[in-house]
């Protein structure tokens, strides 16, 4: 698979089955990985991979919160504006439409949504996670090297004929996420990553990117 095909047909699956994934295959991609630019060479990105016993007591753990009402832990980020405007804001709701349109899911029926949403935590099926972390004092020039990291990570899980979904979510249960992966106290999770093998059966809707013309200026 070529560059051009391993972003194409990069998406966000949120249904993997539960083939594993072999450990080769990953450090392959992580190994290649460490290439991925980063100002100065700090490469400031900690990478923590759980599958197996460790994975699902994780899932466990977080399963059990989200059953008894439990909201998240104190946010150490934001993960978004407090007010997002347009044209980001319908690009939200497109990402929306889209993804509980293939689910069956109402746009009015809460509890199926929040259902949905605690996927999340489930991985998504998959049996492989990956945890990014980041030095606490790393400025915002450090968070965009590790987002051009795991960009790097994903394409290279496409030329091993695997996927992923990359999960904000998990920072909103950093602190399960810590008892698990016990990183050390001045990393802050970043993100995970679901790896794994998409789902056949499922439907997994294209969410359509704007156009060059909204997000480029060639000037000349």
């Amino acid at each position: 698979m070529d560059v051009y095909g391993a972003v194409r047909t990069r998406q966000s699956i949120r249904r993997f089955t539960d083939r594993p994934v072999p450990r080769e295959a990953l450090e392959r991609v992580l190994a290649a990985a460490a290439d991925a630019p980063s100002g100065s060479n700090l490469q400031p990105w900690h990478i923590y991979v759980l599958s197996g016993v460790r994975l699902a007591e994780l899932k466990k753990r977080v399963a059990e919160l989200v059953a008894a009402g439990h909201r998240g832990d104190d946010r150490e980020f934001a993960i978004y504006p407090p007010e997002i405007r347009s044209p980001y804001r319908e690009r939200m709701a497109v990402l929306g439409e889209r993804r509980y349109s293939a689910l069956g899911i109402a746009r009015d029926d809460e509890p199926a949504r929040a259902r949905a949403r605690s996927e999340n935590w489930n991985c998504f099926g998959a049996g492989t996670a990956l945890f990014c972390y980041l030095d606490r004092d790393m400025p915002a020039p450090q968070w965009a090297d590790a987002g051009i990291y795991l960009q790097t990570v994903m394409l290279l899980l496409r030329a091993e004929g695997l996927h992923s979904c990359t999960q904000l979510a998990w920072a909103e249960y950093h602190r399960s996420v810590a008892e698990v992966i016990s990183p050390p106290p001045e990393r802050v999770l970043f993100c995970g990553m679901s790896i794994g093998f998409a789902d056949p059966d499922a439907v997994h809707p294209r969410i359509p990117r704007a156009a060059l013309s909204e997000t480029v200026t060639f000037l000349d």
